[in-house]
């Protein structure tokens, strides 16, 4: 019966290693991707959870609770548990892990098998807000918890080799962080993360319509206007939407056209700020890397990387040529998921970290 079990597990893909699966979680402001080693990227939701105030029960999770932002009865609250890239809301965030891994998992094996999972985090989170994603896991029901940061991670799923003498630049834009850093030998030589990033780009969106059109819009009308239309720099052709909102003055409902060069204008002081930030990084970046850079360009990942025009205007200001990755939205994910291979060596480093520290 034992053995007939163990041949079902495996038969419905359950790959566990040792006493379960090897789980990486790029844990997004925005959005939340769970890779399974040998499987791949198995989920890919928005990192919202819908809570009933009165019973603290939890309603919805991912796509489900996102159609309910702005549309909730004041009993429901949809919550995101994360902001800037790191956790506002302990509970809610070790519910929504708990969630997803058990929906990647299935509940049984779950149970039996613990897996090992390996978290992203962006680059300049301090030691209090590392150990809330440890131990956010931990209680989601991982054997162990590991933590990678994110520019190295979007290095590593966007195909390049960071264990060669050779710099790479990787600027990863998210949804809470932008995440830029200088790579070599496998480590991080010069980084900075600033939180300026998808969610701020929104917020700029919401706050132009307001000041120009006397028009109020929510966040998800905001993204929407980002993705379809959003640019940083001038388009061959201008493209425009129909926006629907609330007049500030009459207090009913209007709809407007709102063209691609008012969402530029809108975008322009938080571009500013991630272009300024890639200068500063460049700035302190040794010589011979700066070389490398040169020769090699910049890599951009993560969703924000995608607004149009995004790589031709840090190409102007920066002089280096700048790709966007492939499947700049999963690199990440990819990245942790490569990593979950070397989680021996990672092991091993840890523990040797921890030998020095006493």
């Amino acid at each position: 019966m034992i053995i007939l079990f163990y041949e079902n597990l495996i038969k419905k893909g359950m790959c566990f290693l040792g006493f379960g699966q090897d789980i990486g979680i790029d844990l997004g402001t925005a959005s939340v991707l769970v890779y399974i080693k040998g499987k791949g990227i198995v989920l890919r939701e928005p990192s919202v959870v819908a809570i009933d105030k009165n019973t603290n029960k939890l309603l919805a999770v991912g796509e489900e609770a996102r159609r309910m932002l702005g549309r909730t009865p004041g009993n429901i609250v949809a919550i995101r548990p994360l902001r800037e890239g790191v956790i506002s809301d302990y509970d809610i965030t070790e519910r929504m892990l708990k969630y997803f891994i058990n929906k990647v998992c299935g509940n049984k094996v779950f149970r039996l098998f613990k897996p090992r999972i390996m978290v992203c985090v962006p680059s300049g989170v301090t030691e209090v807000e590392r150990r809330a994603v440890i131990d956010a896991a931990m209680q989601a029901g991982a054997r162990k918890t590991y933590l990678i940061e994110e520019p190295i991670a979007a290095a590593i799923g966007a195909g390049i080799d960071i264990s060669k003498a050779c710099g790479s630049m990787v600027v990863d834009i998210g949804g809470g962080t932008t995440d830029i850093a200088v790579i070599s030998l496998g480590g991080t030589v010069v980084s900075s993360s600033l939180k300026v990033a998808g969610d701020k780009f929104d917020e700029a969106i919401v706050r132009f319509m307001r000041k120009k059109h006397n028009i109020m819009i929510g966040e998800r009308t905001a993204e929407e206007l980002k993705i379809n239309i959003g640019t940083v720099y001038p388009r061959v052709q201008e493209v425009s939407m129909d926006v629907r909102g609330r007049n500030l003055i009459s207090g009913l409902p209007k709809t407007i056209t709102v063209t691609s060069a008012e969402i530029m204008d809108a975008l322009e002081e938080p571009i500013s700020s991630v272009i300024e930030a890639v200068h500063a990084v460049l700035e302190r970046t040794p010589p011979e890397l700066s070389a490398d850079i040169s020769d090699r360009g910049i890599v951009l990942t993560g969703g924000g990387s995608l607004i149009y025009g995004l790589d031709k205007l840090l190409q102007e200001k920066t002089g280096i040529n700048v790709i966007i990755a492939d499947d700049a939205i999963s690199c990440v994910a990819l990245g942790t998921g490569e990593a979950l291979n070397n989680i021996e060596t990672i092991e091993q480093s840890a523990m040797a970290e921890n030998r020095g520290r006493r």
